[in-house]
């Protein structure tokens, strides 16, 4: 997620909280496949291409529509959702007002297809046929993605072009069903299940892309140049260009770890930041499963964005700052991109995890400046000052952690709540059941849930199978029934 710069009985409680293992889903790890082949024009502002869906029907439901997101028609003059938080609206559009949409001009594979959603958000292609469990379709989608002057995970910026959700990808599956959703400001409205990808970008010849997975080909086309991208069992392909990029490089064990830059004027420490955290998590949590892992500097109105094997950077962060952003975004290589969840309805158990796992590398590594204590202290202050805020302002404050993102009346609040309140819970579960019990826990969490799309239930489990009794203590933290 966008990194801010600042500074019951127990059976019961599981099978609630687990709601991807529910109902019709039967196979979790069974993957789809998307390939992509787009070129982007500088000129035009746009990503024209085509996108190539293998959809296998891995639930116990019989499905007749495949239902897709279009993320970039948030950025249509006039959506009913805006992508940017209106807090960062100015550092957002820094070249003023600036719209981008996408078009979709067929559907070949499909009986027809339409726009649907509440804002134009969603394609429903109807199949020719209903698949059963085990039944595969092949669709081909023609779009054009026409992309805004904006500091934001999609779109055109001062020195580079984001490239995220800008092709029409498949909505998660929950409970035997698409899971549809408007482009919430505050938060990550992004539910994918794992998939295979390659990705075919052309660009002109004096652009550099930063990316998902591992460059398996470049090549040079006249005026142009051809990248050839491949990652398996990702839940998300994201993509950075600019002509300008310079490169450091090294290796963690098996992984490759580059980052690419324009501006930074420390580039080498937050390369060591990167792979002294990524070290510290790898050695904490489980083995990183993927070859490549890549940072990449860019415009954005936050401090950095995850996606897999990919972290976007903003060009405005300060050492500081910008230690703070690489170890958190870093750590969602592990909680969010390998291990999923509901991002929409429990935003906390991958923000909240990822920035208290950056805590905890910080107090193994002191020349950064930070203790978990002292980071684990602030963040309480920050959400006792919202409570008496929200509190004195509203009459009440709601301090539940398991909401939907449309829950939260603010970015502040949306903050409070599954950054600063979550940090506090496990870093009061950890002293209560002990260092051993806890990370042992989050390694039975990883190991066990790697490439899935998980509940609540699932992290709970892990911590009751180290012989911890913690259903009780998380409802509590999940449902405000505890006083801080």
């Amino acid at each position: 997620m966008k990194r801010r710069i600042a500074i019951l009985t127990a059976t019961g409680f599981v099978l609630s909280s687990a709601p991807m293992l529910a109902g019709c889903d039967k196979n979790e790890q069974a993957r789809g496949r998307y390939e992509i082949t787009a070129e982007y024009s500088p000129e035009t502002k746009t990503v024209a291409g085509a996108v190539k869906v293998t959809f296998e029907n891995v639930t116990e439901c019989e499905i007749s529509v495949l239902k897709f997101q279009l993320y970039p028609n948030a950025y249509r003059k006039n959506a009913l959702y805006s992508p940017v938080p209106s807090a960062c609206a100015e550092s957002a559009y820094y070249d003023g007002e600036s719209y981008g949409e996408i078009v979709v001009s067929s559907v070949n594979g499909s009986k027809n297809w339409e726009i649907m959603g509440e804002d134009q958000n969603l394609l429903y292609a109807y199949l020719e046929k209903p698949l059963y469990t085990g039944d595969k379709v092949v669709l081909d989608i023609g779009f054009v993605t026409k992309l805004a002057s904006v500091n934001h995970r999609t779109g055109v910026t001062a020195h580079t072009t984001n490239l995220a959700n800008f092709y029409p990808v498949l909505c998660g599956l929950q409970d035997g069903e698409f899971y549809e959703t408007v482009y919430y400001s505050d938060g990550d409205p992004f539910f994918f299940d794992s998939a295979d990808y390659t990705v075919r970008l052309t660009v002109p010849k004096d652009y550099e892309v930063a990316s998902t997975g591992t460059i398996v080909d470049e090549r040079m086309l006249e005026s142009k140049k051809a990248y050839t991208m491949s990652a398996s069992s990702v839940r998300d392909f994201a993509m950075v260009v600019a002509k300008d990029y310079r490169v450091l490089e090294t290796v963690e064990g098996e992984t490759r770890l580059v980052y690419q830059y324009y501006k930074d004027e420390n580039p080498q420490k937050t390369l060591d930041c990167a792979r002294e955290s990524f070290a510290y998590y790898q050695e904490t949590f489980g083995e990183y499963p993927y070859p490549t892992y890549t940072l990449a500097e860019t415009g954005l109105c936050f401090g950095g964005m995850e996606y897999p094997c990919l972290t976007m950077l903003s060009d405005e962060l300060t050492d500081e700052t910008r230690f703070r952003a690489v170890a958190h975004e870093t750590a969602h290589q592990w909680w969010g991109m390998a291990v999923g969840n509901n991002p929409i309805e429990n935003a906390w158990q991958d923000e909240g995890l990822a920035e208290y796992s950056a805590f905890c590398f910080f107090d193994e590594y002191e020349k950064y400046g930070f203790t978990c204590e002292d980071l684990t202290t602030d963040a309480l202050k920050e959400y006792r000052s919202y409570y008496d805020v929200y509190g004195s302002v509203l009459g009440r404050t709601d301090t539940r952690m398991t909401r939907h993102l449309k829950e939260f009346v603010s970015d502040y609040e949306y903050r409070c709540i599954t950054f600063d309140k979550a940090v506090v819970m496990f870093g009061t579960l950890r002293k209560s059941i002990g260092d051993k019990k806890f990370f042992n826990s989050l390694k039975k969490y990883y190991e066990s849930n790697r490439y899935k799309t998980v509940g609540v239930g699932e992290l709970v489990a892990s911590f009751e199978k180290s012989g911890a009794d913690v259903s009780g203590f998380f409802d509590s933290f999940l449902n405000g029934k505890g006083v801080l």
